[in-house]
Parts: C-alpha cells; structure tokens; sequence
C-alpha cells in the first residue's frame, strides 16, 4: 500500500467503508495524484477528518480534469479516551466532554469554500463517535508534531471509529443555507445566531465563533447578502 504510514485506523476505516459502498479501489494512483478511493466513472473519494484545506489544490486540479469528487468529512459528535503504558495495558477509559457539532464544519470550510458548489463536488459529513488512543508517559513530552504549548505527560497513539451516527451531504446551495434556523429568517445577525446557538447544549460550543464563521463562509459562497447596519450589527438574509 502506498501513503499510508502515517494513517489513524479511523481514516483507515472510513476509507474501507467507502471503498466497499461504491465499491472502489483504494489508494489509487492516477494522473499525478494518490486517491483514497477510486471508484470507477471518473469518481473519486478522498477522507480528511481535519484541515480539509489542505486538500484544495489537490481538488481543483482533478475537478478541472473532470473527475467526480466526494470529500468526507468526520465530526466527533461522541469521544473516548483511552489510556495504555508503554507495555500495551490499559490504564482507564473515559468520555471526554469535548465534542463538536456541524457549526464547528464552517471552520474547516474557510479555504475551501470557492469548490463547494462545482456540479462535480459533494461533501459528506459523517457525525461519528470515536475513541482516542494515548501512551501515558513518566515524563512531561511534546506531541509527535510540535504543536503543544505545554508539554504533557501523554503522546496520542491513534483514532478509532466507534460508530458512524449521522451521514449528511452538501452539495447544492440549500444543503448549506438550510443551517440558517428558520426561526432567524429572514434577516439575521451574527448574535441572532449566537443566542440560537447557546440554546442548545450540543451547539453552545463554539456558539459565537461558529456564528461568525457561517456569516464569512455563506457570504462568500454568495448564497446571503448583506441588508442594512442595526445597533451596530450586521443584518444578512440568504439570497
């Protein structure tokens, strides 16, 4: 297998389901590039559970060769962490509170937007629960890439998907103004949107970064407007 070292078993996994829904070959090397899943007609499935901007070069370029591309995208709705020492045994096993809802989606659209509405692009977001896998270490470490603040006393070993709970896909202009509450509409501000948020203990999270977010993204996806200044907020509707 090619370019798959670096792989958490929940990439891994995801990857073999699709390969098996559409029933596709994995880790296809066709016209310069390395896919996921190649699933015939021209189709092509690429997994990325974080930084979905990463892929945009790669998107475009086989968009514009007239491939048929289907990006998936895993929300952590559930999370378990999972912790081993160095001889394999497991030390505990708890749920984290963290988890993510689909406003946290708009933070990983930011550099990818301009595709989002090619005739030949669909994106599937998977709400999914997971399990974490972490090494406890004697010591205070850095993570395997470098981007902890503070050093601490585990390294992540790996992903795991427990579950696929939820299956969504985008792709026309309505899949992703359909997140506007239509109780907001039709003009809506960035703390309208917040406040509707903080309602709800699966989307308070994030509530007012994730409101701000959507506004940036659908503006410039072009699919909401601009209406007037009130109060000192800035009022859209969808167009």
């Amino acid at each position: 297998m090619i370019n798959t070292y670096n792989e958490s078993s929940l990439h891994r996994t995801i990857k073999a389901f699709y390969a098996s829904l559409y029933e596709g070959a994995v880790e296809v090397k066709k016209d310069g590039h390395i896919f996921d899943v190649f699933a015939g007609d021209n189709h092509v499935i690429e997994i990325q559970n974080l930084n979905l901007s990463k892929l945009t070069p790669k998107i475009s370029d086989i968009l514009s060769k007239g491939y048929k591309v289907t990006l998936v995208h895993t929300i952590p709705a559930e999370r378990f962490i999972e912790n081993y020492n160095e001889e394999g045994d497991l030390l505990s096993r708890k749920k984290s509170p963290k988890k993510q809802c689909i406003y946290d989606l708009f933070r990983e659209l930011t550099g990818i937007y301009p595709l989002l509405l090619n005739e030949n692009f669909e994106l599937h977001v998977l709400d999914i629960s997971m399990t974490e896998t972490r090494l406890k270490k004697d010591e205070l470490v850095q993570s395997q890439n470098n981007r902890r603040r503070f050093k601490k006393d585990y390294v992540k070993s790996n992903k795991k998907l427990n579950e696929i709970i939820k299956t969504r896909t985008f792709k026309s202009k309505e899949d992703y103004t359909n997140l506007i509450p239509e109780v907001l509409k039709p003009s809506f501000c960035a703390k309208d949107l917040r406040l509707f948020l903080e309602k709800d203990k699966l989307t308070k999270g994030n509530a007012d970064k994730n409101a701000h977010l959507l506004i940036w993204v659908l503006s410039r996806m072009e699919l909401i407007e601009f209406t007037e200044t009130k109060n000192r907020s800035r009022y859209f509707r969808v167009k």
